[in-house]
């Protein structure tokens, strides 16, 4: 390239920049006074624009801006800010195809953002953004101005490193770039393996951001290593700062003398929890006796965290920060350090223990006649794991076992009367692997739901329920004070008729006339499909139809239990909100007037988020597993289901594992498809070939790719 070419091209290139600051520059003027209008000399002398060439190019970027829809003509050569056009703040998200579109809650529409408009913007980001409005299927769209505040600050990939400079390479479709690492800024990390990151600095015209390496996880492929990055990747921590372990270790397990003179004694009444095998930490346990009226006296006992862990304390916080236990495949990430967990909290057999307690006056006909709330002594009699409880209600001989098969009759009862009510039958397979020593996993099981678990779960429910009514079910004169409420709205007509006619193909019918008939046929129906082929897309995608549950102070009620009050009274060892709520029961017990309702909402949205984060790094170490499960038998064939439809293709669940994994459209090369959203499907526009949701289908595994945690098929045929 001769040097004249070179002038020219670098005259170019700042002529553009130029162009691309003015064109700032003459906006901000306009968003600083929306409601005037300017013409090009007034926006040149504001801008202190003297030069006449420059002064040309305010006209030229007027008429752009009036074009565009950011500002509008009021007259000849004056303009002022369109009214569809301003600047809002909200959040960032990302579509599967990386192009992004801001939520915020003062416009009722999403706003897209073209990919050129992002200006280094990531999902979750809080962000400023300048509207304008499009013609082309009336979508709004918008630019990236500002980035108000950062979703995400550690970033998780693996290291990539050449002889000048080092990458982290992130496999998230959260984090759409690799960030670029000085060799000076790697913290010892070596070529492949996986580590954490933050950035330093993202210039404006490039497309990498710089950063640093924080923390090396170890090597990738390791099960510790992986864990510890899906961790990481989430936001979430792996192990405790030493400050808490030593606060935890500083708490006695003997208990004060004046606890057992405050206390309700339970002592000697008989006492028993029911748990997972492998579980350690026991917040929950019954009792059962039988009073001089004939009825029967049921206590639910939860372990009594908050008289050891107190607000405000370096304990409290970090239970706060966390939220909740987090459940990985292969591991359980606690809320509060093990020696309180697993040790002083923890209802242990044969150990006098502290709780808050929910005990009921009930008939045989599981009716509750009289409840009690309040701090309580108890020592476990036994602990049994539910298959052990399942003996019992199955007719073995046991310690316990009439108290077992009362409670059990009790809960039968309970539990007939929830569905009566309109309680919906959610009861997913959960799927468990078989790990090897190293974490490996050597095989898959379907985990049982037997009477056991139904005998505990109406228990925790029926406690959940009634504290949540004593609290907030107050006379119509009086205003229920600040209490943490289990939420869960009703769900969206349009989802359902959309699920109701999607059931339909498989001969189901949703009764729609109203929420007693929607309920009743969406339980019906769950029982149709019991170990038909058609059973988890139907389930899943009735739970699709639903609302999420969430915590508030705004009680509203629960749809799927069909309850008018409920709450989270029964987990405070791995629930930072069953905390809260002891907390205030304790408060109202005492006395006390109602507590900051803003504060406490604050902590209820905190409490959410951090529950999908944790549900999110669950399923992440899931299907981790599910791609290391499956990676050694590439090009075997599989029968599934077609489990969801998108634009981008059909994932299918095999039928013997339920590994999910992606047929992508591009490898359906016989026609081309057309994807109908409303129907679940894809259609081939010549052969009329239709592959839809709950079709059997026959699949190749060609690809597990265990850094994106994807597993790729082909399709075969259907069945």
């Amino acid at each position: 390239m001769t040097s004249k070419k070179k002038k020219k091209n670098k005259k170019n290139k700042t002529k553009v920049k130029f162009r691309k600051n003015l064109k700032d520059q003459v906006l901000d003027v306009f968003n600083h006074n929306p409601s005037q209008s300017y013409n090009y000399k007034q926006v040149s002398s504001m801008l202190n624009l003297k030069n006449k060439s420059k002064r040309k190019l305010v006209m030229d970027v007027l008429a752009e801006l009036e074009r565009t829809e950011y500002l509008k003509e009021v007259k000849t050569g004056k303009y002022q800010m369109n009214l569809k056009s301003s600047l809002v703040e909200g959040r960032i998200e990302f579509t599967a195809k990386g192009t992004g579109y801001l939520i915020s809650e003062d416009i009722q529409q999403e706003v897209f953002i073209a990919n050129r408009n992002l200006n280094h913007a990531l999902p979750g980001d809080k962000v400023k953004v300048r509207l304008y409005a499009q013609h082309r299927n009336k979508t709004l769209e918008g630019e990236v101005l500002q980035i108000l505040e950062r979703s995400k600050s550690r970033f998780v990939g693996k290291v990539s490193v050449s002889s000048n400079f080092a990458f982290l390479v992130t496999a998230s479709r959260r984090v759409p770039f690799d960030i670029f690492i000085p060799l000076k800024k790697l913290k010892a990390a070596k070529d492949g393996q996986k580590a954490v990151a933050r950035i330093t600095d993202w210039p404006e015209q490039v497309n990498n951001p710089f950063g640093e390496i924080l923390e090396v996880l170890g090597d990738s492929g390791n099960n510790e290593t992986e864990m510890h990055a899906i961790l990481a990747e989430y936001d979430l921590p792996y192990d405790f700062p030493d400050s808490v372990e030593q606060a935890a270790d500083k708490i006695p397990e003997e208990i004060p003398k004046e606890e057992y003179e405050r206390r309700r004694d339970f002592r000697q009444v008989p006492t028993f929890t029911i748990d997972p095998e492998d579980a350690k930490d026991f917040d929950d346990a019954l009792s059962l006796r039988k009073l001089k009226d004939g009825k029967w006296e049921v206590g639910i006992h939860i372990a009594d965290v908050t008289h050891y862990v107190k607000p405000d304390t370096i304990l409290d916080k970090e239970a706060y920060d966390r939220g909740t236990s987090v459940y990985l495949v292969d591991r359980v990430v606690p809320m509060l350090p093990e020696r309180l967990s697993n040790g002083v909290c923890s209802l242990r057999p044969n150990v006098e223990k502290l709780c808050f307690s929910a005990v009921f006056k009930i008939d045989d006909q599981a009716h509750v006649h009289d409840q009690w709330f309040g701090r309580t002594l108890i020592n476990s009699d036994r602990r049994f794991n539910y298959q052990e409880a399942q003996d019992l209600i199955d007719g073995q001989d046991g310690d316990l076992k009439n108290e077992m098969l009362t409670l059990n009759d009790l809960a039968r009862k309970l539990r007939k009367e929830r569905f009566q009510a309109g309680s919906i039958a959610f009861e997913r397979v959960e799927v468990k692997f078989l790990l090897d020593e190293l974490g490996s996993p050597t095989g898959v099981y379907f985990k049982e739901h037997g009477e056991a678990n139904e005998l505990i779960e109406e228990f925790m429910l029926l406690a959940n329920r009634k504290v949540a009514e004593f609290i907030g079910n107050v006379p119509k004169d009086k205003t229920p004070k600040t209490f943490v409420y289990r939420i869960h709205a009703k769900p969206d007509s349009e989802k359902l008729e959309t699920f109701a006619d999607f059931v339909q193909k498989f001969g189901y019918t949703i009764n729609m006339k109203n929420n007693r008939t929607i309920t009743s046929s969406i339980n019906e129906l769950l029982e149709k499909v019991e170990g038909r082929k058609e059973q988890n897309v139907v389930e899943t995608l009735a739970i699709r139809s639903m609302a999420k549950a969430e915590y508030s102070t705004h009680n509203i009620g629960h749809y799927g239990l069909a309850f008018d009050y409920y709450t989270h009274f029964t987990s405070p060892i791995r629930r930072y909100p069953d905390m809260m709520v002891h907390r205030l029961l304790a408060r109202y017990l005492e006395g006390y007037n109602s507590a900051n309702a803003k504060k406490y909402e604050n902590m209820c949205q905190a409490n959410s988020d951090m529950e999908k984060l944790a549900e999110d790094a669950e399923r992440a170490s899931i299907k981790y597993k599910q791609v290391e499960f499956l990676q050694d038998r590439i090009g075997e064939d599989f029968e599934g289901i077609i489990s969801g439809v998108m634009e981008w293709g059909v994932f299918v669940e095999l039928s013997d594992t339920k590994c999910e994994g992606l047929v992508h459209i591009r490898d359906l090369d016989d026609d081309f498809y057309i994807y109908d959203e409303r129907n679940y499907c894809i259609t081939g526009q010549t052969k009329g070939r239709k592959y839809q949701l709950g079709d059997p289908v026959h699949v190749k595994l060609v690809r597990a790719d265990l850094e994106k945690k994807q597993i790729d098929f082909l399709m075969l045929n259907k069945r």
